[in-house]
């Protein structure tokens, strides 16, 4: 997860979300076309709402699909039409020559490539004034967060930010072995040296709570991940920029339900209700929220694939 927080005074109402998401449906690259986006309905039927509410918690689905052509092999095509242009000739293609050959090439190639499709789910919670994405992936978040400014009239958002930051928090809970309060220390994580050795440890299904791993931040190495569980209900790994990864609910989270007890709004109803007390803890372990200016500009980036499951 990556959690923005979303600036005083936006007011949306879901109808209006709702027509500001159909303008920019998902549709499946054409023939020539490298990368396609856009909103498909979060509960997968066809034709459905593109903006469902549970709750009182608005949540979208937005896919990507990019056409996957192998720098090899468009490398050897342009070596193929370089070559009969060179017999027909005599003469080898120029720099500029060669950059347009790539284009041909590269739209002779697109039809016959295979796609990959991602999606990210997307969780707006307006009493919290949060802004909650599905990806561990900033490029993937600043992408939809430019997708959604651009829609949403007013809307400025800015990512999370606390007194302390999560890298010296993880630093601190793991030499003193004390993890605030509601939180535990897990098995997993990764310590990397500030110099120019750059030099990385990694534990993994290990016990943190050994001399080895204080000797490492005493030599200098700072975390950059940490994996943590929040009151036996929730897993996570905790990285230096602050994203959630790896978010797990335990048994715990589901004693009492039956087998009949899912489907999209059981599901979004458990994880919304239990991210929207995490999120608060953790923002309480690191000291509080920062001061941060809210900007409604994001730069767009390439997309990283996601899980099909809410957050």
């Amino acid at each position: 997860m990556i959690v923005y927080r979303i600036a005083p005074g936006w007011q949306a109402e879901l109808a209006a979300l709702e027509e500001a998401l159909a303008k920019a449906p998902f549709q499946e690259c054409g023939a020539t076309q490298e990368k396609s986006s856009g909103w498909v309905p979060p509960r997968g039927e066809a034709h459905g709402l593109l903006a469902e509410s549970v709750g009182g918690q608005w949540v979208l689905r937005f896919m990507t699909e990019a056409k996957m052509l192998p720098g090899t092999v468009l490398a050897r095509k342009v070596k193929e039409k370089a070559a009969q242009i060179e017999q027909q000739t005599g003469r080898k293609p120029g720099k500029k020559e060669t950059k347009e050959l790539k284009d041909e090439a590269k739209l002779d190639l697109l039809p016959m490539a295979f796609t990959k499709q991602g999606s990210t789910w997307v969780w707006i919670d307006r009493e919290a004034r949060m802004l909650v994405l599905d990806t561990g992936a900033q490029g993937r978040a600043d992408e939809i967060v430019t997708v959604l400014v651009e829609a949403l009239p007013g809307l400025s958002v800015a990512l999370l930010d606390t007194q302390t930051s999560a890298q010296a928090a993880m630093a601190h809970w793991l030499k003193e072995q004390e993890p605030p309060a509601g939180f535990s220390i897990d098995r997993e994580c990764e310590l990397k040296a500030a110099d120019e050795s750059k030099a990385v440890v990694r534990y993994a299904r290990h016990p943190l709570d050994i001399e080895e791993v204080q000797a490492h931040i005493q030599a200098g190495k700072l975390p950059t991940k940490l994996a943590m569980t929040w009151d036996d209900r929730v897993s996570f790994v905790l990285t230096e920029g602050l994203q959630l990864k790896k978010v797990a609910f335990l048994d715990t989270v589901f004693e009492g339900q039956g087998q009949d007890d899912g489907g999209f709004d059981a599901d979004v109803a458990i994880a919304t209700g239990e991210l929207s007390k995490l999120i608060p803890d953790l923002i309480e372990a690191l000291g509080g929220e920062g001061r941060t200016e809210l900007s409604a500009a994001a730069a767009p980036a390439a997309p990283a694939q996601d899980d099909d499951a809410p957050f």
